[in-house]
C-alpha cells in the first residue's frame, strides 16, 4: 500500500460520519429514489497527494449535495486550484426530484467511495442519478468508450412490442437535444421511456451521445426493460411506468423544432455540408501548393538559441523573479495545460513561462526531461521555440520565446478584430500549414498537436504565425489517465472521430486546421452562438449557407 493510501484511510472515518449525518438529515418519508446500480467504474490510479485530493473531493461533494438539496437536479463543482484538483458532477433524473434525488445521491456517493477508495477518477450510474468525479475537468464529455446496454426482464410476447419500443426511443433521441434541460419522458403503445443528457454537453453532444445510446438499447427488445448508459447520457424503456404520469411531455413539438425536425433534411444538409467542406479544403490545398513559393515569411527572433543542443536548464528562482513571483499582472493567458506568464530574464530577454499542471508522480518526473528535450529540438519558423525548462517538486516550468503580438484569436474576435488584411490572413494560413507539415512529416518523430485552435496560433512582430503548445500532450503522464482515454482538444475544433471514439491521427490536426481557416476567412468563432439561431457551430453555419446557396 502506498503512503498516500494510508492518508486516505485516515480520512475515511470522517467521511463516513459525513455520510451518516447526511442520512439522518434526509427526511425518512421518501418516494422512490431509484437507487439500483447500473454501472460503476474506477480509475486504476490513486490520486496524489491522497490527503489533498480527498479534501478537495469532499468539498466538491458537499457543494453537489447542497445544490441538489436546494432543488437543483443537476450540479457541477470544482476545486481547480487545490494541491490536487478535483472536479465533480451529479445529476438526477427529472422524475426523481427533491428528497428522492438527495437520497439517490447519498446512496451513490457511499457506493462510489466504498468501491473506488482513493482513485483519481470514478463514475457510478444509478437508475435515478449519476455521480462522476476526476482530477481534471470533464464536464463537456458526451460519449466515451465503455458505453453499454443493460437488458432485463422476460421477453414480451406481444406483436409489435419491439417495434414500438424502438420507435419511442428513436423519437426521444431526436427530441431530447431540443427539449428543456436535455431530458424528456414519454409513453406510447404500452411502452414507457425516458432519455436524459448531462446539461453541460450541449445539444450537439447530447445528440451524439443519444445516437450511440439508441444503437446500444436497440439490442434489448423484446426484453421488457432496457437501458443504455454513457458518460453524458442515459436512456431507458420499460413495459411498466417508472415515472409519474405528469412527468411525460409531448415529443411532437421538439421533433419539429430546430435543425433536427427533419431527419431527411439533416442527412441531406450533412452530406452537402461535408462535400462542400471537402471541396473547399481541396481547393485551398491546391492554392497553397501553387502559391506558397511566392510568400516566404522571415524568420522570427529565437533569442539566439542554437540547434540541437536541447533545452536550457533555468533556475526556478530566476524564473520566479523574472515573472514577478508569477504575479497576476504578468499573466499572458490561461490554457488547458497551465497558465502562461511574461518574464524578463537577467540578460534583458523577454520570454513566456508556462506553468504545467502535472500530477506529482515519479513517472511524470522521469518522463519530463526526455520529452522536453525532444520538443526543444523542434525547430521551424512557424513553431514557437521552446528555450528551456525548470522543475521544482510537482511544478514544471517551460520557457518559450515571447511573441509580442499575442494570439491569432485577438485579431479575429478580440480587441484587435478586423486589423488583419487579406495578405496577412493568407500568410497565416500558409504558415500554419507549413508548421503542421513539419510536425507530421519532417521531424524525426511524428508529433500530433491535438489542440489546433486560433488561441494556439501566435503572431510575431511581422505577423508570421507560430503554432504553440505542440507536444504538450506528450508530457501528460500515463498515470494521469482517468476513466476516459487521454484527450487533449477543444470542442468546436476537434475532429469527431477523436472526440467521440478517441481515434488519433494526423487527420485530427488537419480537421482543426480547416476550422481555423474558416475562422480566418469568416471572422467568426467556431462556436459562435450569434450565428443563425438554428445553428450553434461555425461548421453548421457554413454547411447551412452552402446548402442554401446550392438550393437557390
Amino acid at each position: 500500500m502506498h503512503g498516500h493510501g494510508m492518508a486516505h484511510f485516515m480520512l475515511l472515518p470522517a467521511l463516513a460520519l459525513v455520510m451518516v449525518a447526511s442520512a439522518w438529515l434526509t427526511p425518512a418519508a421518501l418516494g422512490d429514489p431509484q437507487a439500483t446500480q447500473l454501472n460503476l467504474g474506477c480509475s486504476p490510479y490513486n490520486a496524489t497527494p491522497a490527503s489533498a485530493f480527498l479534501l478537495a473531493l469532499n468539498s466538491t461533494f458537499a457543494d453537489l449535495r447542497a445544490n441538489l438539496s436546494a432543488g437543483g437536479g443537476f450540479a457541477t463543482a470544482a476545486e481547480p486550484r487545490a494541491a490536487a484538483p478535483a472536479f465533480a458532477m451529479a445529476q438526477c433524473r427529472p422524475y426523481v426530484a427533491g428528497r428522492d434525488c438527495v437520497a439517490c445521491f447519498d446512496a451513490a456517493a457511499a457506493r462510489l467511495r466504498g468501491a473506488c477508495g482513493g482513485a483519481n477518477g470514478a463514475r457510478v450510474i444509478f437508475d435515478g442519478c449519476v455521480i462522476r468525479y476526476e482530477s481534471t475537468a470533464f464536464f463537456d464529455q458526451a460519449t466515451l468508450p465503455g458505453n453499454t446496454q443493460i437488458c432485463n426482464g422476460s421477453a414480451v410476447d406481444v406483436a409489435g412490442f419491439a417495434d414500438a419500443a424502438r420507435a419511442l426511443v428513436s423519437d426521444l433521441a431526436a427530441a431530447v437535444p431540443n427539449a428543456p434541460g436535455l431530458a424528456a419522458a414519454s409513453a406510447s403503445g404500452g411502452v414507457y421511456a425516458a432519455a436524459q443528457c448531462v446539461e453541460t454537453v450541449g445539444d450537439s453532444g447530447c445528440a451524439q451521445c443519444l445516437k450511440v445510446a439508441m444503437g446500444n438499447i436497440d439490442g434489448c427488445p423484446p426484453s421488457s426493460d432496457g437501458r443504455a448508459v454513457d458518460a453524458g447520457c442515459f436512456m431507458r424503456y420499460s413495459t411498466k411506468p417508472f415515472f409519474p404520469a405528469n412527468a411525460t411531455v409531448d415529443l411532437a413539438a421538439y421533433l419539429r423544432s430546430g435543425k433536427k425536425s427533419s431527419r431527411k433534411g439533416a442527412i441531406i444538409a450533412g452530406i452537402m455540408g461535408g462535400v462542400a467542406f471537402l471541396i473547399f479544403i481541396g481547393l485551398l490545398i491546391f492554392l497553397l501548393i501553387r502559391w506558397s513559393r511566392k510568400f516566404r515569411p522571415q524568420r522570427g527572433d529565437i533569442l539566439g538559441a542554437t540547434e540541437l543542443q536541447g533545452p536550457t536548464s533555468f533556475y526556478y528562482h530566476d524564473l520566479k523573479t523574472a515573472t514577478n513571483n508569477f504575479n497576476e499582472t504578468s499573466k499572458l493567458g490561461e490554457g488547458g495545460f497551465g497558465d502562461v506568464y511574461k518574464g524578463l530574464l537577467k540578460n534583458g530577454k523577454t520570454v513566456a513561462v508556462k506553468r504545467l499542471i502535472v500530477m506529482d508522480t515519479r513517472k511524470a518526473k522521469a518522463n519530463f526531461e526526455s520529452e522536453v528535450k525532444l520538443i526543444s529540438n523542434v525547430h521551424h519558423r512557424n513553431l514557437v521555440r521552446l528555450l528551456g525548462c525548470s522543475q521544482k517538486a510537482s511544478e514544471f516550468l517551460l520557457v518559450y520565446e515571447y511573441m509580442a503580438n499575442g494570439s491569432l484569436d485577438k485579431f479575429l474576435f478580440g480587441e484587435r478584430r478586423g486589423t488583419l488584411n487579406w495578405k496577412q490572413r493568407f500568410n497565416i494560413i500558409v504558415g500554419m500549414a507549413r508548421g503542421l507539415a513539419y510536425l507530421h512529416q519532417e521531424f524525426h518523430v511524428c508529433i500530433i498537436h491535438r489542440d489546433i485552435k486560433s488561441s494556439n496560433v501566435l503572431l510575431d512582430d511581422d505577423f508570421q504565425p507560430k503554432i504553440a503548445d505542440f507536444g504538450l500532450a506528450r508530457l501528460l503522464p500515463d498515470d494521469h489517465s482517468h476513466l476516459s482515454t487521454k484527450f487533449a482538444g477543444t470542442l468546436g475544433y476537434t475532429a469527431p472521430e477523436y472526440a467521440i471514439h478517441g481515434q488519433l491521427s494526423e487527420k485530427v490536426d488537419t480537421y482543426s486546421f480547416g476550422v481555423v481557416v474558416l475562422e480566418i476567412l469568416s471572422g467568426r468563432k467556431s462556436n459562435d452562438t450569434k450565428l443563425d439561431p438554428e445553428t450553434q457551430y461555425l461548421l453548421e453555419w457554413v454547411s447551412s449557407f452552402l446548402l442554401k446557396l446550392y438550393c437557390s
